[in-house]
């Protein structure tokens, strides 16, 4: 027996979603949903039997008799008075029905005392959102067996359903439904079966069952179907079986189980998921086949074999678990013997997160792989930002606040590791590791208005896998920064003084020729922040607008002290752009404060629509006048230039369709570019988007970045009944100083309206002379599930505006009208 498991309607990329911990069940993580093949989005929301079998108890509900004719509407009272006790009730049309009445329409109602009631002509039975039409219907009064003949059709909300004839038991809820062909709403598909039998309120029959969401035409084939000869239904043990189930393709029979069992409802079912298939230019062919085990309501277990072609035999796993307090994930990934390295490979990939009633927070984040080739060889099995620095990381946190807020204060504790993934010719400078970290926040109100900060903080930075030529030296730090702030804002304008001091202590460990040593500095900086918004009035493109113009000055003074010989454990240079440029330092961290005695004057100005607050356009300028040279610059010069570099920036939307992004830096003493990004993107309508991007670092790097998502050909409707569009999407970074590719994407989306099939190749460079390339093949079938690896991810996070062919839920209608 084939099991796959679990189910959902359309089955897309892997979901994390949890409900939180209430009284009764504990919160459950969610069921598996790799891109994965379930058969039975066929049944879901399976044929009128599940809407009959789901609707009420097992007894007799009230008929209410509405003839449409005089004469039928006289017999009524007649018949509700012959009616016995346990039998089908027959009442007048009086008051409005009820939910649970049931409802019977007709242009002819003949009854006969005891035995039977019989409508003919646009009969229609109702109950709540149930409605069955036909040409006849008869009811037993005895038995209380309805039968329905002629053209029957059974709406349940947007779901149809109709067939040749239907029998239902009013009191049991059994019954069967002949010849039947539905359509379901919610996915745009639908099929057929030849019976449909259902038995109390929690079972289902179908024999015969096919299921697609193309068009379905006589003596036509749709492009997919699923098809099984027998199909069974236990809602109440959420079991679901199909006997001999095939999906054809094309008419290519891509899948056949003699048995198939899945789960009948959206919980969750230990079972097989569908193999997957990876294909890059360094494992080769990847094939998976993963196991689903669901331990219990709060954690599960997904145990994943497979085989590499250039490598062997692999394993994964993956253990999730939520609990009142906790949640954590545990990944392992394990290739015991690796015929391409000569040796045993793997990783391991740990989160955990929780809280104590007492407020105290706690996370834990571990990965860690066996070699240094691994971030290479594995890309996908341990994602990481920093594909080379494997994070180690404990964290703990406790805050406190009084009952006013008037004041918060909170402390914390870490220790931070990492392992680093060196290679010869392309060394990556480790990061300091913080065994420990501990410190000390506090902020509140001060008199007069004001806003006091505090923050104390102990470090200890270590260097574990320091090279021969590596001379920074280990050391401990303490730092205490305390700052007083008022802040003024009449609307029109504003200004914001501040006063900060901020002290450090080091002691610094002997490495090489360099002794151990003491420090201790403290320095003070004086702040002065203000500004105007002043708008208007204004047109653009005939477009009633609001434009404003924002001016702003920024005044410093932090004197100089020698800080050259400290180390830098965690500072680095600030970038240049619209945020920092107003920023009291010139460095991150605290290891450097540089020295300033400067003005900044920028200006703003934004165009907003008055109507929604959305801004159209903004474009801004800034720069920055030293009334002295700065002695601690991040590039360790002194500057003698009174001015900086100018900076030029803007982004909107100044025609319809279009997105301009920019940012400038001028050096006004060479009157040249230093630094400029800028991007363009035109998106005329859905699924048409172009990008590029332009960045430059004079002497350091120049990049030009293609994107776009665009219909290459389209089709008329195939005889088939799919309408057809040919897509190209693709991205890529060319290096102009090394002429050469660095990333790049290439791919097709082929939408035939009711399946898309997807081929994406994707390149990423590892080192100056070397790449992976991933080859990603996805069939899409709309209604029912997406086979093979799934390229979304990727194409959204490269493509900017890239949009799915087709959201989750969508109607298979086709993405672009001709």
């Amino acid at each position: 027996m084939l099991s796959f498991s679990p189910s959902r309607l359309s089955l897309c990329e892997h979901r994390v979603r949890s409900r939180r911990l209430g009284s009764g069940a504990p919160a459950v993580p969610p069921a598996r949903m790799r891109a994965s093949l379930t058969p039975v989005a066929l049944i879901l929301a399976l044929l009128p039997a599940a809407a009959w079998a789901q609707t009420s108890p097992q007894q007799a509900l009230p008929l209410r008799i509405d003839a449409l004719g005089a004469a039928q509407a006289a017999a009524a009272p007649a018949a509700a008075a012959s009616a016995a006790a346990d039998e089908v009730t027959v009442m007048q049309a009086e008051r409005p029905a009820s939910a649970k009445d049931i409802v019977l329409t007709a242009l002819r109602l003949r009854t006969t005392m005891d035995l039977e009631t019989v409508a003919t002509g646009e009969v229609t039975l109702s109950q709540g959102d149930l409605v069955l039409t036909t040409d006849a219907l008869s009811v037993q009064h005895a038995s209380q067996l309805a039968v329905a003949k002629g053209r029957v059709t059974v709406r349940r909300g947007a779901d149809r359903f109709s067939g040749s004839e239907a029998q239902v038991n009013l009191k049991t809820r059994e019954g069967v439904l002949k010849d039947s062909v539905f359509d379901f709403a919610r996915t745009g598909a639908g099929g057929q079966a030849k019976d449909i039998e259902f038995f109390s309120d929690r079972r289902l029959t179908a024999q015969a069952a096919s299921y697609t969401s193309c068009r379905r035409e006589e003596d036509l084939e749709p492009d997919w179907v699923l098809s099984a000869d027998k199909l069974s239904l236990d809602f109440e043990n959420n079991e679901g079986r199909a006997e001999g189930a095939t999906l054809r393709f094309l008419g290519v029979p891509i899948l056949y189980a003699p048995v198939l069992s899945f789960p009948s409802t959206d919980a969750r079912k230990s079972g097989w998921l569908p193999p997957s298939v990876n294909v890059d230019n360094r494992s080769g062919i990847d094939l998976a086949v993963p196991y689903y085990f669901n331990l219990a309501p709060n954690y599960d277990l997904t145990l994943t074999p497979g085989f590499l072609a250039r490598r062997g035999a692999s394993l994964q796993a993956e253990f999730r678990y939520l609990g009142e307090q906790d949640r954590g994930r545990f990944a392992g990934h394990w290739v015991p013997d690796d015929r391409a390295a000569a040796r045993s490979r793997g990783s391991v990939d740990f989160s955990h997160s929780g809280e104590l009633n007492t407020g105290l927070r706690y996370d834990l984040a571990v990965q860690r792989a066996t070699d240094d080739e691994y971030w290479k060889d594995f890309s996908r099995v341990l994602p990481s930002q920093m594909q080379r620095l494997l994070p180690q990381d404990l964290k703990i946190q406790r805050q406190w606040t009084t009952g006013d807020d008037a004041l918060r204060w909170g402390t914390y504790a870490r220790a931070q590791t990492w392992q680093v993934l060196q290679s010869t010719t392309d060394a990556v400078v480790p990061p300091y590791q913080r065994l420990p970290q501990v410190g000390l926040r506090v902020e509140g109100d001060a008199p007069g208005g004001a806003r006091m900060q505090l923050a104390a903080e102990y470090n200890r930075f270590v260097l574990a896998d320091r090279s021969a030529d590596d001379t920074r030296p280990n050391g401990q730090r303490l730092h205490v920064q305390a700052e007083i702030n008022r802040h003024w804002d009449e609307g029109w304008g504003w200004i914001s003084p501040t006063l900060r001091l901020n002290a450090a202590s080091y002691q610094v460990d002997a490495v090489a020729a360099s002794p151990a040593f003491e420090r201790r500095r403290l320095i003070p900086t004086v702040s002065l922040d203000s500004g105007l918004r002043l708008e208007r009035p204004a047109q653009w493109l005939d477009v009633p607008l609001l434009q404003t113009l924002e001016p702003r000055l920024h005044y410093v003074y932090t004197p100089f002290r020698a800080q050259t010989d400290l180390p830098l454990f965690d500072t680095a240079a600030r970038d240049f752009n619209e945020l920092s440029i107003y920023a009291d330092n010139a460095f991150t961290g605290v290891d450097r404060i540089s020295d300033a005695q400067q003005l900044t004057v920028g200006a703003t100005s934004r165009l907003i629509d008055p109507r929604t607050g959305a801004e159209r356009l903004r474009l801004g300028a800034a720069q920055r006048y030293l009334f002295r040279e700065q002695k601690l610059t991040p590039d360790g010069l002194t500057t003698a230039n009174r001015f900086s570099d100018l900076l030029l920036y803007g982004s909107g939307s100044p025609a319809p369709d279009w997105r301009i992004d920019g940012t400038l830096q001028f050096n006004t003493d060479t009157d040249r570019f230093a630094r400029s990004i800028t991007s363009v993107r035109w998106q005329p309508k859905p699924f048409h988007t172009l990008a590029a991007t332009y960045r430059f670092a004079r002497d350091l790097n120049e990049q030009i970045d293609l994107a776009g998502q665009w219909p290459l050909y389209r089709g008329a409707a195939s005889g088939r009944g799919c309408q057809t569009t040919l897509y190209g999407v693709g991205r890529t970074n060319y290096s102009v100083r090394d002429r050469r590719l660095t990333d790049s994407l290439l791919g097709l989306e082929w939408d035939a309206g009711c399946w898309i099939g997807r081929i994406v190749v994707e390149r990423t460079s590892t080192a100056r002379s070397e790449a992976t390339t991933r080859w990603m093949f996805q069939l899409e079938l709309i209604g029912l599930s997406r086979l093979g690896p799934s390229p979304l991810k990727v194409l959204k996070d490269n493509i900017p505006g890239y949009r799915l062919l087709r959201e989750d839920d969508a109607q298979p209608t086709t993405t672009v009208n001709p």
